[in-house]
């Protein structure tokens, strides 16, 4: 296949942002799509590994993200967000395809316990969850424990059925369903 550049964006250097990246991927310029890879795939991995112990079905997600961008960088609109929320869109929901999907067992993956100096500062997701700009919701759930916490965020921001989050925790599916329905609880409380 002969790849078409678009005479109407410029072609892709380091220093492009990454709207223009997704213009010159639209464009179906590879470069820029390599760039955008380079550029977003670490985070993507290290976030989705929050989510799956499983790195293989990790890697097949940030995978299909990439394609995904490839086919439908068209549909991005610098209004409708920030690129990179609009990646990490595409990359949490083709890590949920990959976990729902006939091919995928769900299976118990043991996670290894990370050494309290190594670990990563909070994902810009968990700053702006417990920051000022969602007002009393952040308030709310900064006060809720880490593990109805955890519960919310698999089933609430990453879509996870209870099923799902309750593998993804390592905790039996009654105990996902008991935390969940705390968390809701406590929420409702905090918030009235």
């Amino acid at each position: 296949m002969r790849w078409i550049r678009s005479r109407n964006v410029p072609p892709p250097t380091e220093d492009s942002g990454d709207a223009d990246l997704l213009r010159a991927v639209a464009g179906q310029q590879v470069e820029a799509l390599q760039l955008l890879h380079r550029r977003h795939a670490p985070w993507l991995r290290s976030r989705l590994a929050r989510r799956c112990a499983d790195p293989d079905v990790v890697d097949a997600a940030i995978q299909d993200t990439f394609v995904a961008i490839w086919r439908g960088a068209h549909r991005f609109t610098e209004t409708d967000s920030d690129a990179a929320a609009w990646i990490w869109t595409i990359a949490i929901r083709r890590l949920l395809s990959t976990l729902r999907g006939a091919g995928y067992r769900w299976q118990s993956i043991p996670v290894p316990e990370v050494p309290e100096q190594s670990r990563t500062a909070p994902s810009a997701e968990e700053v702006v969850l417990l920051g000022v700009e969602h007002g009393d919701l952040g308030g709310a759930l900064s006060r809720l424990s880490p593990e109805l916490r955890s519960i919310i965020q698999a089933t609430v921001l990453d879509g996870l059925t209870v099923r799902e989050a309750a593998v993804l925790l390592g905790v039996p599916e009654g105990t996902a369903k008991t935390r969940l329905m705390r968390a809701k609880t406590r929420l409702r409380e905090y918030l009235t």
